[in-house]
């Protein structure tokens, strides 16, 4: 029994041996391609390499973290889109206000404003500064 393991281990070696030797290809006059273990006598053949194992299929576990990362990527990029939307919608909402406001300043003398609860006429000066101020702001904020 021990001896028809070993001649078993042994014949099992010698053969892995003898698939892992060299192989050649080359074609012949009539144009076929041949493979073989010995090169033709006065012929040119390449030697191929057979020592590297071809490579490994991907397994699931492998596609799934590139799968979930670009899942991942893509909900962070929805999110930033929807907040930087959003931001824009309260940039046009406060570039109305300031406009109506800059209108309400250059078309009307009598603006009124409410200080500590009462309400009182700005006089020219402050009319006029309270313009240039809202126009500065319109150009540096609204497009």
């Amino acid at each position: 029994m021990r001896l028809t393991i070993i001649a078993g281990s042994l014949l099992l070696a010698l053969s892995s041996a003898v698939m892992a030797g060299q192989v050649y290809k080359w074609v012949d006059a009539q144009g076929v391609t041949h493979f073989g273990a010995q090169p033709p006598q006065g012929q040119a053949a390449q030697a191929l390499n057979t020592a590297t194992p071809p490579p490994k299929p991907l397994e699931a576990a492998q596609v799934e973290p590139a799968t979930t990362g670009d899942t991942e990527q893509r909900a962070i990029d929805q999110k930033v889109k929807k907040q930087v939307a959003e931001q824009e919608a309260e940039r046009q909402r406060y570039c109305t206000t300031l406009r109506t406001n800059l209108a309400q300043l250059q078309n009307n003398p009598r603006v009124r404003v409410e200080e500590d609860g009462e309400m009182r006429r700005l006089n020219e000066e402050e009319r006029q500064a309270r313009i240039s101020d809202t126009q500065k702001k319109i150009s540096d904020t609204c497009k």
